[in-house]
């Protein structure tokens, strides 16, 4: 849309213009700064609702099974119902683990330091793989929240630019004028902030929580490394 066409919609724009006039009578370059932003607006709320239900499961997990370990069931029994299925967060730290106890064990290995330190390996590239898991997507959710605000800002600029282009085709200084055009590039500062708000208040959140669970999960890796060093010093 040239500056003409801008200055001959605005005298001709109704009193109350919608959300929706706003975005149809904006410069193309406004139009895919919107149009970017409601996608990457849509998309973050899907990563919130996916990482929300993520994150809740994974903490009832890590109870039910903090639950099972405690309650004095053996490790080979607890280790025989958990190997045959596809496990998370602790408890596939545990499965790692024992896993490895048994291959050592059943291939001769009679080294205690040796078999202590492939443990920890093994409890260490499991507790990586289940953080990489839970921070999946997060870094967009960063990115959105920390750029989106400049896009809309450019999107502000561009819109301003457009204004006062029409102000000097039109030779009208008066708001019926200069008014849509601002208003339009308002509305792309509002649409980049509207996608960055939410983003950033959840990575910040989701961050957090990922923190909270990783020191569970090596917790839980100490304490079970624990008990196997008894174990194996028990078998010497």
């Amino acid at each position: 849309m040239n500056p003409v066409d801008v200055a001959q919609a605005a005298l001709e724009a109704p009193p109350g213009i919608s959300l929706l006039t706003l975005f149809l009578q904006a410069h193309i370059v406004v139009k895919l700064v919107m149009i970017g932003l409601t996608l990457a607006s849509i998309w973050c709320w899907a990563i919130i609702v996916d990482k929300v239900l993520l994150y809740g499961r994974t903490r009832r997990q890590m109870d039910q099974f903090e639950h099972v370990f405690w309650s004095g069931q053996s490790l080979e029994e607890l280790y025989k119902n958990l190997s045959h299925r596809p496990t998370q967060s602790m408890s596939a730290l545990f499965v790692a683990a024992m896993r490895e106890w048994k291959r050592s064990f059943e291939s001769g290995a009679r080294s205690p330091i040796g078999l202590q330190m492939r443990i920890e390996k093994v409890l260490d590239v499991t507790i990586a793989r289940e953080v990489d898991r839970l921070e999946r997507r997060l870094l967009f959710l960063g990115t959105v929240g920390s750029s989106a605000p400049f896009i809309g800002l450019f999107g502000t600029v561009w819109g301003i630019m457009t204004s006062f282009q029409a102000i000097a085709a039109s030779k009208n200084t008066s708001l019926a004028v200069v008014a849509p055009g601002i208003a339009e590039a308002l509305f792309a500062t509002a649409m980049g902030l509207l996608a960055a708000i939410p983003a950033v208040i959840a990575y910040n959140k989701f961050s957090s929580e990922v923190s909270k669970q990783t020191l569970r999960l090596e917790g839980f890796a100490d304490e079970f490394a624990a008990i196997l060093s008894r174990q194996l010093d028990e078998k010497r």
